[in-house]
Order: C-alpha cells, then sequence, then structure tokens
C-alpha cells in the first residue's frame, strides 16, 4: 500500500545536506563535461553510479520516508524541466552525443530513476527498506558500469536484441557486477528476512542471486531509452517481495521455474523459433509464471508457445507468398512476445499480489486469443485455395489482407481456443471445476474466437496498410527492399502508422482476458 509518513524534525538536516550532495554532484558533472571536455556519456553514468550508491545510505539516515519522497520529486521535476529545455547536457542523452559503436538515443533515464525511486519508498519504506535498497543499489552501479564498459570497449554486439545495440562485453559486466552486489545484499540483510526467504540456506540465497542477475541482466540488455533505469529495480523489489509476502510462492519452485525459462530460451534459440530478443523476452516472462504460478499456469504457456510456434513452421511453402505481407517472420521477436505474452505476463502479477481465482480465467481467456489469432493466420494461409472476407464488409479479398476472415481460419481459432482450455483441464485446475467443464471450455472458446474477431476488426479498420512500389503489393511492412540493396520506404494507403500488428495482437489478447474476467465476476463464483 501507498504510505507517505508524516516528516520529523530530526531528518531535516539529513534532508537539507543529500539536496546539497546530489546539486554538488550535477554541478561538478556539468564543469567536467563543458571545461574539461570529459565525455558526457561517463559523467553523466558517474553520477547514476553515485546517486545509486547514496540512495543505498539514505533508510540509515532517516527515520521517515517524508523528506527523502520530496527530494525525489524535486529531482523529478527538475529533471523533466532538464529535459524539456536541456539545461544540463551531462545529465542527458543527447542525439548529437555518440559513442563509440552507435549514436544515442532520447533517453529519459535520468526522469525514470527518481520516479522508480519515488514509488519504492511510498511502497517499500514502511516494511522493507532493504528491497529498496538493494534493488536501488543494482540499478545504479551494474547499470552504470554495463554502459561504461560497453561503450568504450565494447565489440561484439549482440544481434536482434535493440535499437540502441547492446555489446557482450557490457552485458558481461552487468552480470558479475549485479551477482556479487546482489550475493553481498542478501547475506547481509538476510537477518531482515520475516516471509518465505526466512531460514533459507546460504546456498539458496546464492542461487537467487544467481537468478535475479540473470533477469537484471536481460532487462538491461533488451530495453534501451532509460527504461532500464525502471525496470531493473522494479523487477527486482517485485520477485524479493513477492517470495517474502506470497506465502504459496516457493523459493524452490520459483528457482526451478526460472531455470526452466533459460533452458526455453536457449531451445527456441537454436530451433530458430524466437531471436535474441524474443528468447530474452520469454525468459523474463517464463521465469515470472513458471516460477510464480506453477503447474497451473505453465502448462497452458506452454500450449500455446509449443503448438503455435510448431504451426508457425508448417506449410512453409504455401504461406511463402504471404512473407512479404506480413509484417514480421516465423522467428518472433521480443515486440511479439509481449504482444502474445504481455497481457498473461501483467495477470501472473496481478495474481501473485492479490490470489484472486477470477484473474486465472482472465488468463486462460488471454491466452486462447493469441492462440485464435494465430491459428485463425497459419490455417487461413496454409489452406489450399480458401476464400476470405473482409470483417467490416464482408467484401471478398486476398488471402493474408488484414481484417480478413475465412472459414478455415475462424474454425482453427475457435479450435486452438478449446486446446487452451483443454491443457488446464488435464491439469485439473479446481476453479475451473468450480465454473463447470462445459461452461469453462465455452467461455474460454468464446473468448478467443470473438478476440481473433476484434484482431481481424483492428486489422480492417486502424492497422497501418502500406503499398510496396517493388513488388507491387498490399503490405503491413513499413519498407521493402529492392534488387539491389536499397531501402525504400513503402506508402501508407489506410490506417494508423502507430498501430501495427503488434498493437492490435495486444488488442486482441486484452479483449480475450477481459470477457473472460467480466464474465466470471458477474456469476460470483469465487
Amino acid at each position: 500500500m501507498l504510505n507517505l509518513q508524516a516528516p520529523l524534525p530530526q531528518d531535516f538536516p539529513a534532508f537539507f545536506l543529500t539536496l546539497c550532495l546530489i546539486l554538488l554532484f550535477v554541478v561538478l558533472a556539468e564543469l567536467l563535461t563543458r571545461k574539461f571536455s570529459v565525455s558526457a556519456l561517463v559523467v553523466r553514468k558517474i553520477v547514476h553510479l553515485s546517486m545509486g550508491v547514496v540512495i543505498f545510505f539514505i533508510p540509515a539516515y532517516f527515520h521517515s520516508n517524508f523528506y527523502p519522497a520530496l527530494a525525489a520529486s524535486i529531482f523529478l521535476c527538475f529533471n523533466g524541466l532538464n529535459i524539456r529545455f536541456q539545461w544540463f547536457g551531462s545529465l542527458l542523452a543527447l542525439p548529437e552525443e555518440k559513442s563509440a559503436q552507435s549514436p544515442a538515443v532520447k533517453s529519459y533515464g535520468s526522469l525514470l530513476f527518481p520516479l522508480v525511486f519515488l514509488l519504492q519508498l511510498l511502497f517499500l519504506w514502511e516494511s522493507h527498506k532493504w528491497i529498496l535498497q538493494t534493488s536501488m543499489l543494482v540499478m545504479g552501479v551494474s547499470d552504470s558500469l554495463a554502459a561504461l564498459v560497453g561503450s568504450s570497449v565494447g565489440k561484439k554486439h549482440i544481434e536482434h536484441m535493440t535499437k540502441n545495440p547492446k555489446t557482450f562485453e557490457g552485458s558481461l559486466t552487468m552480470f558479475v557486477s549485479s551477482f556479487l552486489l546482489l550475493s553481498a545484499a542478501l547475506m547481509v540483510f538476510s537477518e531482515n528476512f520475516t516471509g518465505g526467504l526466512a531460514g533459507k540456506s546460504v546456498l539458496m540465497l546464492l542461487a537467487l542471486a544467481l537468478l535475479l542477475t540473470l533477469v537484471a541482466t536481460a532487462v538491461e540488455a533488451l530495453l534501451s531509452h532509460g527504461l532500464d533505469n525502471f525496470f531493473i529495480p522494479v523487477s527486482i523489489a517485485y520477485v524479493l517481495y513477492v517470495l517474502e509476502m506470497n506465502h504459496t510462492i516457493l523459493l524452490e519452485r520459483f528457482l526451478l521455474g526460472g531455470l526452466f525459462a533459460f533452458l526455453l530460451a536457449v531451445f527456441s534459440i537454436k530451433v530458430k523459433f524466437l531471436n535474441n530478443s524474443g528468447a530474452t523476452a520469454t525468459f523474463l516472462l517464463g521465469t515470472t509464471i513458471f516460477g510464480i504460478g506453477g503447474i497451473e499456469w505453465t502448462v497452458p504457456l506452454l500450449t500455446f508457445y509449443l503448438l503455435s510456434s510448431v504451426l508457425s513452421k508448417l506449410g512453409k511453402k504455401r504461406k511463402a507468398k504471404f512473407d512479404l505481407v506480413f509484417e514480421k517472420g516465423s522467428q518472433r521477436d521480443a515486440g511479439q512476445v509481449y504482444a502474445n505474452g504481455g497481457i498473461a505476463w501483467i495477470l501472473m502479477i496481478a495474481f501473485s499480489l492479490t490470489n484472486d481465482p477470477a484473474i486465472f480465467f482472465a488468463y486462460l481467456g488471454t491466452l486462447a486469443a493469441v492462440q485464435a489469432d494465430t491459428w485463425a493466420t497459419e490455417i487461413g494461409t496454409m489452406w489450399p485455395n480458401p476464400k476470405a472476407w473482409l470483417v467490416t464488409t464482408f467484401r471478398e479479398v486476398p488471402v493474408g489482407t488484414s481484417g480478413g476472415v475465412s472459414v478455415p481460419g475462424t474454425s482453427g481459432a475457435f479450435l486452438g481456443s478449446l486446446f487452451i482450455c483443454a491443457s488446464a483441464m488435464v491439469i485439473n485446475v479446481r476453479w475451473l471445476m468450480d465454473f463447470g467443464v462445459l461452461q469453462s471450455f465455452l467461455l474460454i472458446g468464446f473468448s478467443g474466437l470473438l478476440a481473433s474477431l476484434v484482431d481481424s476488426f483492428f486489422g480492417a479498420t486502424v492497422q497501418a496498410q502500406y503499398f510496396d512500389p517493388i513488388r507491387e503489393k498490399v503490405t503491413e511492412r513499413t519498407h521493402s527492399m529492392s534488387p539491389d540493396g536499397v531501402l525504400v520506404e513503402n506508402r501508407l494507403l489506410k490506417g494508423t502508422p502507430l498501430v501495427n500488428n503488434d498493437l492490435v495482437n495486444t488488442l486482441c489478447a486484452l479483449s480475450g482476458s477481459a470477457l473472460a474476467y467480466v464474465v466470471i465476476q458477474n456469476v460470483h463464483l469465487f
């Protein structure tokens, strides 16, 4: 719960000194970049690292969270104005700033740093200060070291990860430093454990530190534009919090779930189901769902993943003619993982904090939705000589057209949804049995089917479609490659440029979960 405590007079001197210290960092950073021509990247990351260390010691100097929250709010506003007016360039990743390997992109890290600190102060100060200290220290120190090493000596880029390339050397630095910090923190703070982590052996805590290190390294590698400043501490804090507070989540199960998610990600790269970014996102998603949700949440997700991945590999020759129509190929990236599994991921997190059984039906609904959408597309394009109609006008359109539906595709969508429900039935999930076998099949089946039609509706109305001048075809792709290797921009025919296939898939997944959740809430089963 959000909790802002009353200000205490004895905290004001520490507040004043903290503000002066931070302002000193800012002034020195600007002086080093303007007067001594020190790299803005190096200066910014040193400030970033120093702030992580300062925050680690803040609970030792403050008795209430009021003044730390006030300081965070002040610098949140200051950094927001600085991004707008660029008063202190040393604190910004300016467009003209370039590392040795790649051009910098506009970053919101200076804004997200005080924001995530403020949120943790409000949520964790009263009972879990040690989680705040641990997560912010890792973000402040390890993320900075990774950027410094990656920009100075990083030579081996990790392909297909982010638009702002990450290096193997930077990620290795993130991994090693995070493991050392997390291991030390868990040992030092073990006396503060009062929930699910209390009494765990040193070996188990080191294993947890290793898994959290993999999570933090994956988040840092996957995110750019400063988003890692927010999600590194949030991911660490979330895991530690639920392991402490939710007694149904066992540390041993979480570790096994993380191991299984890691092996699944490696397997997915080897068989080319996913590229590097897709595998990294799958590891993070899988660690949450396998490790926290257990078998009831794992089996339906694996059912979607395996069946949809195998189906996308079948009928390659027949589907080859659609490769240049669809925005992406059969090897999924992080965007597709978020679009297909992001809502399920959020629902798992919500369930771990509330234990509301209705969320599990929403989870099955979202998996049924993305399964239905995938099966409709794969079966519709694989079926010999099918006919397709635009969902809004029922005008006949070529198979593969965004918003087009066909009898084989729609049938496949409903069948795929039923497989999701069946996978949960096989492991005897009690909530489904309480609702009823037939009722569960109908609810999840129609949630998936209707969500796939929602996907088709958005595909026919607002999803961006372009004209490929080289092949003279309508496509979802923004650019095409000419025979001589020149990238050509395609012309927008209809829809909104911001609405791509991933966003439409996300809306499909959201509609499936919403339908299932609303029905369960209205029957007052739980």
